[in-house]
């Protein structure tokens, strides 16, 4: 996950006395000053943030709520003083800051000062309720998070045990369900007063089209791969009532969420080996085996990672990186292990945010969020507003890009797993392995920002958020809770992104884009076969071309970048359909005579 979705920073005394604009400041001369001053107190913010995600104290909260505060004050300060700025022979690089300035925010705070700081507040408060949450078990003597909780549920085939694991990581959020409420009203004051509808509008502006356009764009992209997805929760929800019961997984209705070995039912590749593995006597395996035998640690795992992208010609990780991310969980203190990556001082000194464990999960999530930071040290050069992804689909998808190509053959080049024997049936393996990431994944990564975008505008109201949660997920994803729920639950608050504030979209968008980015870089390294076989570990011009594409940052339109790349200005989903032809095809028929579908 990148980190930086909403920029805070701390007020640095006399840095800046005031954001409104010299009666003889020119357009970019305004801009410039932006840039600079924004810029620093932003990386003072990060640092703040760094430490509150890695040390939970209510100390540490205090200072971040702090440094939100001073930054919304300033951000709205330069917002306003935007409007201002001579728009009379403005070239389109400050046109385009200027209008990037108003959108880098993930949650405008009101002008009132007391509103300002009761919405800092309520989002350090919102963020470290999720990042200190326990279950306790087994009594007060044994209380564990939820990555430890997403660990049992990953190795647990018992449905009472899984039902049991589901229902108490999803309690912990209810509590935080007033603070979520109170916090989208002021958050959307704030998108109002910066000319946006609602705050789903503000998120849905970002995509350099209308946010109506935005919105049925990204419902075209579902359109186009839902079949695929159909599919395989057809052969899933198959597999599963074989192993717990037609009773308990029932024909042509929603499947129960707590039996993917995820907490939240969006990725399924957890239960592939024993459940969902379609020719269990083909050879293709699991790094899990590897990677604990031969005992890598994080440190090992991201050296891996970081080889492969200096491999295509991007430098070494600095020296600072080693000495300041956090890999591994500590053992003295309440931290968020989410996953992030973060750019400190917008420039060198970049981390990684992870509580890293020795299994292939956690392997690609590495190798993905390297991805983020070499985009970051790819557009250090730009000017602040542009040191972004070309859109935040863009920034998700480059790791993910870069995963696509550590395929069974790359991880045999490195010793983790045995090489593949070439057949249909290890073929079909391996398709059906990532399509349970990557495939299944999809309806979710759509699902959490219709919700919100709901919510924000009101269509949603607080007394139907966790019925409307659940009508969403059955919608798209075909998924029903494994007990029932109330009107008191906030099932949607007990992902990460939500009580973050985290758009979610990034990572629906990146799911089709990194696809579509694979099938080009393919293309540049001089690959000719099947999509899913093509690695570009080692290629010069591959990497070439890659590396163009992320210098560029947000100072074009993202269809501008899109096209250097690809040579296509639309974001397509026809790669990804290519790349699982295999599986698609296997499915049709495993699928005949089968109750598709869901009501």
């Amino acid at each position: 996950m990148q980190r930086g979705a909403r920029r805070v920073a701390l007020l640095c005394a006399g840095l800046i006395t005031t954001l409104g604009v010299a009666a003889t400041e020119t357009a970019r001369e305004f801009v410039a000053r932006i840039n600079a001053e924004l810029g620093a107190l932003a990386s003072q913010a990060e640092q703040a943030d760094w430490v509150q995600a890695t040390y939970i104290t209510p100390d540490t909260q205090a200072i971040s709520a702090r440094a939100s505060e001073a930054y919304l004050a300033r951000f709205g300060a330069a917002v306003e003083a935007a409007k201002h700025v001579s728009r009379v022979d403005i070239d389109a690089a400050d046109a385009r800051a200027l209008e990037l300035l108003r959108l880098d925010v993930s949650a405008p705070a009101p002008a009132a000062a007391a509103e300002r700081a009761e919405l800092t507040r309520l989002a350090a408060r919102l963020e470290a309720g999720y990042g200190a949450a326990t279950v306790c078990l087994d009594g007060q003597e044994h209380c564990v998070s939820v990555d430890e909780l997403g660990e049992r549920m990953a190795g647990s085939r018992d449905y009472a045990e899984l039902t049991r694991l589901w229902t108490a990581w999803h309690d912990t959020a209810a509590p935080r369900r007033a603070d979520y409420t109170r916090f989208v009203e002021l958050a959307n004051a704030g998108a109002r007063e910066l000319g946006f509808a609602d705050m789903g509008a503000l998120w849905r502006s970002r995509y350099d089209m209308s946010p109506e356009a935005f919105q049925s764009e990204a419902e075209r992209l579902w359109q186009q791969v839902r079949p695929l997805y159909v599919a395989l929760h057809c052969y899933a929800r198959t597999r599963l009532a074989a192993h717990y019961g037609a009773d308990k997984v029932r024909a042509g209705q929603p499947i129960p969420a707590q039996l993917f070995g995820n907490m939240w039912a969006q990725q399924w590749n957890r239960i592939y080996d024993d459940l969902l593995k379609p020719f269990p006597a083909a050879s293709v395996e699991s790094a899990d085996r590897g990677l604990k035998e031969q005992k890598w640690d994080a440190v090992r795992m991201t050296r891996s990672a970081e080889s492969f992208y200096t491999s295509l010609g991007f430098p070494a990780l600095p020296a600072s990186f080693w000495e300041r991310s956090m890999l591994s969980r500590p053992r003295d203190r309440d931290v968020v292990c989410h996953a992030s990556a973060w750019s400190i001082d917008m420039a060198d000194d970049v981390r990684i945010k992870m509580c890293m464990q020795p299994t292939e999960e956690d392997l690609f999530t590495i190798y993905h969020e390297l991805g983020h930071v070499y985009y970051y040290l790819s557009y250090r050069d730009q000017p602040y507003l542009f040191r972004s992804g070309a859109h935040d689909g863009f920034h998700e998808a480059v790791g993910d890009t870069v995963n696509l190509s550590v395929t069974p053959a790359y991880l045999a080049s490195i010793g983790l797993v045995r090489p593949v024997l070439p057949s249909r049936e290890a073929v079909i393996n391996a398709q059906m392995k990532m399509a349970l990431e990557k495939i299944a994944f999809l309806p979710f990564g759509k699902v959490v920002d219709e919700w919100r975008w709901q919510v924000f505008s009101g269509a949603i109201r607080p007394a139907d958020y966790n019925r409307s949660w659940w009508a969403l997920r059955r919608q798209y994803q075909g998924i029903a809770p494994p007990v029932a729920r109330d009107a008191d639950d906030f099932d949607a608050g007990a992902k990460y992104h939500v009580p973050a504030n985290v758009p979610y979209t990034r990572y629906f968008l990146s799911f089709i884009l990194q696809f579509q980015l694979h099938k080009a870089l393919c293309k540049a390294a001089g690959f000719e076969g099947a999509l899913h076989e093509c690695s570009i570990h080692g290629n010069a011009e591959a990497g070439r071309r890659l590396r163009a594409l992320l210098a560029v940052g947000a100072s074009q339109p993202w269809p501008d970048t899109l096209e250097q790349l690809t040579g296509s200005r639309r974001m397509d989903a026809a790669a990804i359909i290519e790349y699982f032809q295999p599986l698609q095809r296997w499915l049709d028929g495993e699928n005949r005579g089968q109750r598709c579908g869901w009501q």
